[in-house]
């Protein structure tokens, strides 16, 4: 048996990147997948991986941010496994700018698909997971564990120059994450946070412009120029960028039975690195 055996996990923004690792890493320790991307493609090819694994993907291809998203997610994990174990919302992008330069679209956009998004899936999930608790504690005095972590940054915590939607969005889903905590206790459900430092994905990796994140139509440039990378990794005292699959890994720990007990923290998987 593997750890995870028979878990069902929802990632959103799980087509590639930390996603896709954190969703492949669920999954090679048992867990069932609901994959999430923008891109149809990208989502389904991901769920290929996970299914050649031996465990089961089913696929939401959707906008985090669509009002009605947070239904559609949650409906894909009810109608195919019948229930929800493991919540991770991970699905976001930079779009940055210093303030006096950072439009009203910039600044909800990132509010939007960091916290927003979130509380849109955590609500759609409640009903779920009270009524499977609720049932579970009446016939065996105790509702089954299950999780939530979401994912913010160290820019969350410590804030960072150019980045204040960003930041914002990643320092409400610390608050959101706590609150969360508090009131689905009852139910056995830790909620956690991960912050993320410095990884390896198309949001750091290659020169700034040189790749783009394309969300609602809007080519978003992305990368960090090789100067700001190189300071960048001076400043973290392991002396190097993350990896996709080094920070799956710290979320894969808050899923685990060893954690059971581990609830309301926010988590810093950032090499040392402090903003």
């Amino acid at each position: 048996m593997k750890i995870l055996d028979g878990k069902v996990a929802l990632v959103s923004g799980s087509g590639r990147g930390i996603g896709k690792a954190i969703a492949l890493k669920l999954a090679r320790n048992g867990a069932h997948i609901v994959v999430n991307d923008l891109d149809h493609d990208v989502a389904h090819a991901t769920a290929a991986e996970i299914e050649a694994l031996g465990v089961r993907a089913v696929v939401c291809v959707g906008d985090v941010t669509a009002l009605d998203f947070g239904e559609q997610f949650i409906a894909a994990a009810v109608d195919a496994f019948g229930t929800i174990d493991i919540i991770i919302n991970n699905a976001g992008y930079a779009w940055d700018s210093v303030l006096q330069k950072t439009s009203d679209e910039q600044w909800m956009a990132m509010l939007d698909v960091h916290l927003s998004a979130p509380f849109r899936i955590l609500r759609a999930a409640q009903p779920v997971i009270a009524a499977a608790a609720k049932a579970e504690i009446a016939a065996h005095g105790r509702a089954t564990r299950r999780t939530v972590v979401n994912i913010s940054s160290v820019a969350g915590l410590g804030g960072n120059p150019g980045q204040a939607g960003y930041a914002a969005g990643k320092a409400g889903i610390v608050g959101l994450t706590k609150t969360v905590m508090k009131e689905w206790g009852r139910y056995n459900v830790t909620v956690n946070a991960v912050a993320f430092g410095a990884i390896m994905t198309r949001m750091t990796a290659g020169e700034a412009g040189s790749s783009t994140i394309n969300v609602k139509g809007k080519d978003i440039k992305a990368g960090v120029s090789d100067e700001i990378l190189e300071a960048m990794e001076k400043g973290i005292p392991l002396g190097r960028a993350g990896t996709p699959e080094e920070a799956a890994g710290a979320v894969y720990l808050l899923c685990l039975p060893e954690a059971d007990y581990i609830t309301g923290q926010v988590i810093v998987a950032g090499g040392g690195w402090q903003l």
